[in-house]
Formats: C-alpha cells, structure tokens, sequence
C-alpha cells in the first residue's frame, strides 16, 4: 500500500514538473493564437459567426493534434523511452531498405533543423508577447517593448551556462499558477457568453470554412500556433515519462487551454475592440500588470524549455554523428539530460536578439513561427508511418488510414503557412536549410573520409604478417590505439612502419554509439583477443550518453592484466587538406574542412587524461 502510495506521490512530481518543462511552450499560445487569427495579412472579418468558428477550429486542432495524434500515438512511438525526431529516426531506420533509409535520414535532417528554428522563434515570440500587454496599460511602452523584450532574452541566454537545476524547481508551480489563472478567468469570461460553447461542435469549423472559402482556410496559418508545443510533448518524453505528461495534459494544461480559448472568444463577442490583444482584454484592469509580469514568467520557462531542447538535440545529432563533435557539458549529475552547449546557445540569442529587432512584433513573427512548427509535424507523421510499418507490424490499411488522417492536419497547416513566406516564414526555411546542408556536408564528407581511410586500412586478420614485415623489435609497455573503424587504427600502422616497433601489450579501442538512447553496463564492453597479448575492445554508449573512458578503463584494466600507470593511448589526428587538383564539389569540401576544424578535441570528448597521450598526425587531401 504504501510502495503504491509511494509510486502515486512521484508520478505527481513528475507531472508537476512535466507541466512547467514540458507544457511551457504550448502554455503560452494564448498570448498570441487568437489574435493572430483576426489581425494580420490574413486577417479574417471579427464578427460572432468568425469566434465561432476559430474556435471550434482551435479546439478540434488541440482534441486532434495533441490528444488523439502525439499524446495517444507518437508518444506510444519511443525509442527506449526517449522521444523527438532524432530518437524516432534511429528506432526506424535500421529496419527497412537502403533506399527508405535516405529518405529518413534526410526527413530526420530536416525535422531536426526546423527545431532549431522553432527553439529560436519561441523565445522571441513569447517574450514579446508577453511584453505587449503593457500596450493594455499605456501605449507609451509600444516603442520600448523590443528593448525590453532583448535584454530579457539577452538575461535568459546569459544564465543557461548555470543549468536549469536552479530554476527547474520554480518551473511546475509558477506553470500552475499560469494555468489556474488563465483557466479560470476564461471561464468567467466565458460564462457571460455561454454561446461560445457551441464551438465545441465540428459543425461551424466547417461553416467557418463555407462562408469564407479561400481566406478562411488562410486563417489556420494563426489556427495553428495553439498547437505550438506539440513536438514537445514527444521530444522531452524521455525526462519525465509518457504517464506524467498525459497526466498534466488532461488534468490541467488542456482544461485551461480550452477555458482561456472561449473566454478570449466571448470577449471578442461582446466587444471586438478587444482583439487588439484579446488575452489580456479577459482580465480586469488592475490585474493587467500583474498579469504582464506572470506571462513574462510564463513565456521565459517556454523559452527555457526549447533552449534546453535544443541543447539536447544537438547532444543527439554530435552522437549520430549528424554534426562535428562539440563541446556539451552536462549540468546536472543527476540528470544525463540536462546539457548546455555555449556554441548553440550563444548563436540562438543572437538569432533570437536579430528577430526581435527585425519583426518587432509578435503579429509579424506568428507567420515565422507556423512554419516551423508545421514542418516539423508533417515530418513526425511521414516517420511514423515507418514506425507503424516496421516496427509495431501494423497492417499498411491501418496505417496508410492513420497516418492519412494526421497527415491532412499536417499538410493543411502546412501549406497554407507557405503564403507567409514574404512575412517572415522565409526565416526558419533558411536556417533550416543551412542546417540540414551543414548536416548534409558533414555526413557526406565523413563517410568519403572513411573511403579513404579503409582504401589504405589493414583488415584485423592481416595484422600479424604486418607486424612480423615492419617489426625490428618489442619495446616494454602497454599502448592503447584508438580507432575509428572496424580496421587496424591508422596511427598504428603509421607507428609500426615508421618506428618498426610494437608494444608488449596492445589494445586497439573503438568506441561505438548505439541506435539505443541508454545501454546496460553488461553491455558496454565487448572484447576479445587478436593474438597473444593483443586485444580488440569495442565500448559502447547510447546516442543519449556521453563517452567516459577514463572510468571504463579502470574498471576494464585488471581484466586484461595491464597497468593504468603505464599506459599509453595513441590517437591518429588527422590533418585535413583542401585537394586543388581535385575539381569537384568544391564548396562542399571547404565546408567539410571548416566544419571539421571547430570539432571538440578527441580528448575532452573521450575524456582521456592528457598527459597519457601520444598523438601521431596524418594528412589527408580531401
């Protein structure tokens, strides 16, 4: 009784917690869904007919969107109990042909880059919307409302180097408290116009749709930012489990969603002066500033939630080798999850900064915002198709139907957001290109580096004849030679050849990264042996771990019978030259270059000591 008791209490935790990292994002489109819809280029007429069927579009987006598609079935859709583009790309890709495989590494690619322009937009759009509920007290705040609006995000990036334990208690209540309070003034605000209730009704959706043809279905370009967060709801799965964020979802985020919806609904019923900003407009006035200041809270956690998504997202890519390896450090250690890399985080506040001084308001932003959003969704359902296929069995009806139904969701949004393409949606399709072309390049020019190196590598049944060709003597001592690939380490055979001498003891050392996010530790070293006092050790991770070999080999040394203190790792550095001869893809080899050039030190990666450190250096023309 009391271990359930127990078990309750913690699912509880989590939700709270759940509700302020996970909800944060979503919990904050009221700020600005609603007014999007009447106010813009897009704008549709204000009138009770036009509420009436925004919000029934809202509402049947949040039932379908979030409930029925990521909370009932791409969150059923885990790899290991991680969640998010990049997890869903590794349970599904190595189950399928070469040819669908492209097709996913590049959707994968894609998808992973319009995060990143959703991490960017987030923070700008929140904060900013946020900031012009002043416009409700004065107008005098409308020019300041860009400043202020950067030097908070400007804080917000300046604090993320210090992690999120800090803050990440405050996160769930202060989340609560928004919910609470924009849940039940929406009801108040509702209960004047009991009416707006009959949103609930699919029937004036698609009234919406027959009264206003083609300008009504422009209108779910702004339909679409209530759904914002959804990605969310799956990325940030594996910190908190499917249970608690169904839990939070359903018993609080939801409910207050709705409730604020309608209430705004009502209040653009009784007086459409108020969709000057309709969020605000359902509170009493001297509750504006105070309300002002809980939505800045609000709209920081959202931001604080995508940043620290973002960051884990680019743990993931630097592990499946989609990006350079670049510095991550880990500010939790508890918690393998919560990461901070200063290189991202520091091009996403001057992104965020450089948005905000050029839209300068949140109505020009929202056309950005939908875009990425909606990429990333149409994306999530073309991989889950393969998850239903390949790896739950499903029979291709069922899932050609499924998916179907979410993918007209998708590509509807979809679509419609591309007329928003001179207002702003032009930005997360440019940085989403250049990301994915940098991932293109990296992953292009790795494997034709590995090509390279497996033309003038040594199988490992060939090592003995070629110690026994090159080797004048033995030397005392262990050495550890580190290698990339399934072939004899190239520093080896460089040693072997050039100083004809061979260590004692050798141990040639791969580190692998797993499809999975975590391994068990009975399933971190695989080894065997090559030849008498020869071996060959493999030391696995998941894509959601960072290696340590320092702690590996301690416990694997006395295994093996060898000496921590005299041992030697030998790492082959690779120094990369542009081929000018060559006449082909030209950019693409500058780029590979360049990219490879900022990649985080072999060591701090690996964390291996230093001063146990041999480097033997090889050029390469690429």
């Amino acid at each position: 009784m009391a271990a359930k008791q127990s078990n309750k209490n913690r699912q509880a935790v989590l939700a709270l917690g759940a509700l302020g990292v996970v909800f944060g994002d979503i919990g904050t489109s009221p700020l600005y869904a609603m007014k999007a819809c009447f106010s813009g280029h897009h704008a549709i007429a204000l009138n009770p007919a036009n509420v009436l069927g925004v919000l029934s579009l809202i509402i049947w987006s949040l039932l379908i969107v979030i409930c029925l598609k990521y909370v009932t079935f791409v969150m059923a859709a885990d790899n290991e109990g991680e969640g998010g583009i990049f997890a869903l790309y590794e349970l599904v890709s190595h189950k399928g042909r070469r040819r669908s495989a492209s097709f996913m590494l590049f959707a994968a690619m894609i998808g992973g880059a319009l995060l990143y322009g959703d991490g960017v937009i987030t923070p700008a759009i929140s904060v900013l919307s946020a900031i012009e509920g002043l416009d409700v007290v004065t107008t005098a705040a409308d020019r300041y409302t860009p400043h202020i609006a950067c030097t908070i995000l400007l804080a917000l990036f300046a604090f993320q180097s210090s992690g999120t334990d800090k803050i990440g208690r405050l996160f769930g209540p202060v989340m609560l408290v928004w919910f609470t309070v924009i849940g039940a003034f929406g009801l108040l605000s509702a209960v004047g116009n009991p009416e707006v209730l009959q949103a609930f009704r699919p029937y004036y959706a698609v009234r919406f749709f027959a009264e206003n043809g083609l300008a009504g279905c422009m209108v779910l370009g702004a339909v679409v930012l209530c759904v914002t967060g959804g990605e969310a709801l799956f990325a940030d799965m594996g910190h908190f489990g499917r249970r608690p964020i169904t839990l939070a979802w359903y018993c609080i985020a939801l409910p207050s969603l709705l409730l604020n919806y309608l209430g705004q609904g009502a209040m653009l019923i009784r007086d459409p002066q108020a969709i000057l900003n309709p969020f605000f407009s359902i509170f009493p006035k001297f509750l504006t500033l105070p309300m002002v200041v809980l939505a800045t809270f609000a709209a920081i956690i959202a931001s604080q939630a995508i940043i620290s998504g973002a960051f884990s997202l680019t743990a993931q890519a630097v592990h499946l080798g989609f990006v350079p390896r670049i510095r991550i450090l880990q500010t939790s250690k508890d918690n393998p999850g919560q990461v901070y890399v200063r290189s991202v985080n520091w091009i996403m506040a001057a992104l965020c900064i450089f948005l905000v001084l050029y839209f300068k308001g949140s109505e020009h932003l929202a056309g950005a915002y939908g875009i990425a959003i909606t990429g990333t969704m149409v994306i999530t359902t073309y991989l889950f198709w393969f998850y239903l296929r390949r790896v739950r069995n499903c029979p291709w009806i069922l899932a050609a139907v499924l998916t179907a139904f979410f993918a007209v969701f998708d590509l509807g949004f979809f679509i419609v957001n591309f007329t928003k393409l001179a207002g702003g949606g032009w930005f997360p399709l440019l940085l989403a290109g250049l990301i994915a072309y940098g991932m293109t390049v990296w992953i292009w020019g790795r494997a034709k580096l590995r090509e390279q190196l497996q033309a003038r590598g040594l199988e490992v049944s060939d090592l003995e004849p070629e110690i026994e060709k090159y080797m004048l003597a033995k030397v005392p001592g262990e050495a550890v030679f580190l290698s990339a690939s399934e072939f004899v380490p190239h520093a080896f055979l460089q040693h072997l050849r050039n100083n004809r001498v061979v260590h004692e003891k050798l141990v040639f050392l791969r580190v692998n990264t797993s499809s999975e996010p975590y391994l068990d530790a009975h399933n971190r070293i695989s080894l065997k042996s090559i030849d008498k006092n020869i071996y060959w050790m493999t030391v696995n991770y998941g894509f959601m771990e960072k290696p340590n070999l320092s702690l590996i080999l301690v416990q694997t040394w006395n295994q093996l019978g060898l000496s921590s203190t005299d041992s030697y790792f030998y790492i082959g550095r690779m120094q990369l030259r542009f081929d000018k001869e060559n006449q082909k893809h030209l950019l693409r080899r500058k780029i590979f270059i360049l990219l490879s050039s900022v990649a985080e030190d072999p060591l701090d990666y690996l964390r291996i000591p230093a001063e146990k450190v041999i480097s033997i250096g090889t050029a390469v023309k690429v």
